[in-house]
């Protein structure tokens, strides 16, 4: 059994700390928010973030960042755009040997990094693996079935939180291919909040599927041009997830795009629902293909409707009238 720390009281955070108690492992969840710990230890479950989840004494809560110290694992479960900051205030309680994990799914926006890289540079003495695939927090804190992967540069470390955190209802495979596991990941949730924005106007199957399938084209065809592989689109960090966060209504981002699809602004929207990666990673995305010069027609109209007041049927209208093409974008010559 080892020893986590989790920095984040969000869902997936505590999802991942009641699901490692279950299974013998000792765990501390981190907080900057007090009142969190007070609502947690007060009802027995956190109602606005994981209702109906009961969390067990077991598991320690603390608003004290130096908990991160002489944890085997620590694990940061916490918003994209706050990595950074925590890690900063974090670092210098890391113990040498301790592996670090992100789960979190986005790029940020100052720099257009991968969340692993934010992590290397300010945690730059421990190895640092990503963890990703579809998981919602509610069904792994519930113990059902969930397959992950864990990505990381160096086998070691992945072969290590593989043996170490799974079990009988999460199984993890290895991927040495972190560029393209995090993009996976992180773009997906740009597709889920045009894939709620459908649901909300009324389209059916038929718009979903072309929409899911297309938008995994264009993230392989930027995270192929950043380093990834194509194969590890069509694996759980790419289509797997994909297929989770845009059909389910425990994803946020679906859950925003469907208010947005049903006439409410994409900031009151945004209110509503909380956390949604999606948002502000629609903006990132959309820079880095610009940076890039690679052709996201879906993260491109997504961009225009949530920043630039486009409206949701004028952008689909102009993804219906692009030019005729090849499926494989290529040039099909007689």
């Amino acid at each position: 059994m080892a020893k986590f720390t989790i920095l984040g009281m969000g869902g997936f955070g505590l999802g991942l700390a009641v699901m490692l108690n279950n299974f013998g492992h000792e765990v501390t969840v981190w907080t900057a928010f007090h009142q969190e710990i007070e609502d947690i230890e007060r009802d027995g479950e956190s109602k606005q973030k994981l209702p109906g989840v009961k969390v067990s004494s077991e598991i320690a809560l603390t608003d004290d960042i130096s908990c991160v110290g002489g944890a085997e694992i620590v694990l940061f479960g916490i918003p994209t755009r706050k990595v950074r900051e925590v890690a900063q205030k974090a670092a210098p309680y890391f113990s040498p040997e301790t592996v670090v994990v992100n789960t979190g799914k986005g790029l940020e926006q100052s720099t257009l990094k991968r969340m692993s890289e934010v992590l290397e540079e300010e945690i730059p003495n421990n190895p640092v693996v990503v963890l990703s695939g579809p998981s919602h927090a509610e069904e792994v804190a519930l113990g059902m079935p969930t397959t992950v992967v864990a990505a990381s540069k160096n086998k070691k470390d992945a072969y290590y939180i593989q043996e170490v955190m799974s079990n009988s209802t999460f199984r993890i495979y290895i991927n040495d291919d972190m560029v393209g596991c995090e993009l996976g990941g992180s773009l997906k949730n740009v597709i889920a909040l045009c894939a709620g924005i459908c649901d909300g106007m009324g389209f059916g199957d038929n718009t979903k599927a072309a929409l899911m399938t297309r938008g995994i084209t264009e993230i392989a065809r930027l995270g192929v041009a950043l380093g990834g592989k194509t194969e590890t689109f069509a694996g759980l960090t790419g289509i797997g997830d994909l297929i989770v966060t845009c059909t389910s209504m425990h994803s946020r981002n679906r859950r925003a795009g469907m208010l947005i699809g049903q006439g409410i602004s994409p900031e009151e929207a945004i209110d509503q629902v909380g956390t949604v990666e999606g948002y502000l990673c629609t903006k990132a995305t959309y820079a880095l293909a610009q940076k890039m010069g690679v052709d996201m027609p879906i993260t491109e109209q997504c961009y225009n409707v949530l920043f630039n007041g486009l409206n949701p049927k004028m952008a689909l209208n102009n993804l219906m009238g692009r030019p005729k093409r090849h499926e494989a974008e290529t040039i099909w010559v007689d």
